[in-house]
């Protein structure tokens, strides 16, 4: 089965900060034994601020502050909520209450 993309969602924040977030639906496999693949990524100043993705081989993770990190995977749902949970708190660390 080819990988299908199945989200592409991009946007600009009131702030002019950039998020996108890119879901495919691929073959399960060693590399992807939940059948899915993403990248979520927010970028501020021209830098990326925060990421969540699971690169081949390196399974879930975040990437933040120049360090990367593990997190928990129970579901899409559940991780595209704690992206956006993460970007508010990103957002409220950068401009105070952005929302």
């Amino acid at each position: 089965m080819p990988a299908r993309i199945v989200v592409h969602d991009k946007w600009v924040t009131n702030e002019g900060d950039l998020v996108e977030i890119k879901v495919w639906d691929v073959e399960r496999s060693a590399s992807f034994p939940d059948g899915v693949k993403y990248s979520m990524v927010f970028i501020h100043g021209g830098e990326r601020a925060l990421c969540y993705d699971n690169e081949r081989g390196k399974g879930h993770h975040e990437h933040r502050s120049g360090r990367e990190k593990a997190v928990e995977y129970k579901g899409l749902e559940h991780l595209l909520g704690k992206f956006e949970k993460a970007i508010d708190e990103l957002r409220g660390e950068l401009y105070g209450n952005a929302r």
